[in-house]
């Protein structure tokens, strides 16, 4: 991701990557909540302004990013910080180029640089703070996990934020009602599937799911965030069935594709370390997304094959964490794939220079982190990553 350059003390400055600024203009993925653009397209809607995601228009029209820190960032936080949560905001709202000013969340000076960048009021701070540290909480910015995450903690904002179309919700909707009917047997009332559906899905966890907080034997707190994470799980799960097939063209398209223009030797052999990364490091990390899966799949069938809560309820307990690194993976995947057809749209003719891809390419890799050279691939690679195929 772009370079943190904020520094305590000092006043703002600007980021050095303008490019990648300025490629985002147009992208909302799961790393990069893009309320510059929503602005652009809801100037119209009176909603957008009435319940808008942050109480300052400044901050209401940056982008806010999942960025993977580095070691030369470190001495920004008081603690290790293997993610952050990063705020740009743009100097010149017509003219990307011109760069941005960034800041990330929970980083020494924050509030105070918040406060400055956002031109605040103390109250409109307080409550875009918790909104940042809301954000800041989950693994990614997927509009789904953003929305729910949102009105669990009561902070309602104008549908416009969320890219959720009706059809995408009511598949959705079906996926989980399909996973849910499976603990009719639990039940035995036909109906309670639907019932436990909608549960599942609202915002409040209430006397509809307390029979299986009970069977279950955990407490209201740790059922809560259990069943927050189990949401997240079942979007996950759906979410691959979903775009996992565009990740196969999306490499092939990562591998072939070629910059205009002059390209250097040592931009021609960084290009090419930086494919390889991208394939190995989706594919390791694909794998890893689908075994963690396996866990919460295998823990559920023993909870409705076996009528055993205990795998279910160990599962519930670790879900939190399970979901953090789940969202973290499933999100660079994600995010490679939409920034990928946002900036060259399938069958449309490609046209970039070796400076804007490389770029691009160190984003990608960016959001995977440091890879275990000892370890190797969690499972073999499987024949629907070979990039190499025509």
């Amino acid at each position: 991701m772009l370079p943190a350059i904020f520094v305590p003390g000092d006043n703002l400055a600007t980021d050095k990557t303008v490019r990648f600024l300025a490629a985002l203009r147009g992208a909302s993925t799961s790393r990069v909540l893009n309320l510059h653009r929503i602005a652009a397209d809801q100037k119209d809607n009176p909603q957008h302004q009435e319940m808008p995601f942050f109480s300052s228009p400044i901050i209401n029209r940056s982008f806010i990013l999942k960025h993977r820190t580095r070691h030369d960032e470190s001495y920004l936080f008081a603690s290790s910080h293997t993610t952050a949560t990063k705020i740009i905001v743009p100097l010149d709202l017509s003219d990307l180029r011109a760069g941005g000013r960034s800041l990330f969340v929970d980083q020494r000076g924050y509030s105070d640089a918040l406060r400055a960048a956002g031109n605040y009021q103390e109250e409109a701070l307080q409550r875009d703070l918790w909104v940042l540290k809301l954000l800041d909480t989950v693994p990614s910015l997927d509009p789904f996990l953003l929305r729910e995450h949102l009105r669990n903690n009561q902070i309602e904002v104008a549908p416009c934020y969320f890219a959720i179309s009706e059809g995408d919700q009511e598949r959705m909707y079906r996926f989980v009602k399909q996973e849910m009917t499976q603990l009719v047997i639990l039940t035995g009332d036909d109906a309670a599937s639907g019932r436990m559906v909608s549960a599942l899905l609202s915002n409040q966890i209430d006397e509809k799911l307390e029979p299986l907080r009970t069977t279950l034997g955990l407490s209201p707190k740790d059922f809560r965030e259990g069943v927050f994470s189990w949401r997240g799980f079942l979007y996950y799960k759906w979410s691959m069935g979903k775009f996992w097939p565009d990740v196969v063209s999306v490499l092939r398209e990562i591998n072939k594709v070629q910059p205009v223009g002059a390209v250097s030797p040592a931009q021609r052999e960084d290009l090419a370390t930086q494919r390889r990364t991208i394939i190995e490091m989706v594919r390791d990390n694909g794998n890893h997304v689908n075994k963690v899966l396996a866990i919460y799949d295998t823990s559920f069938k023993d909870l409705v094959e076996k009528q055993t809560p205990k795998t279910f309820r160990d599962f519930l307990m670790s879900a939190p964490h399970l979901f953090l690194e789940l969202g973290e993976k499933l999100g660079a995947i994600s995010h490679i794939v939409s920034f990928w057809r946002y900036r060259f749209p399938k069958d449309a003719p490609v046209n970039i220079d070796a400076d804007e891809l490389s770029v691009i390419f160190h984003d990608f890799c960016s959001g995977f982190g440091e890879r275990s050279h000892d370890e190797g691939p969690l499972i073999k690679r499987p024949a629907v990553i070979d990039t190499t195929a025509a």
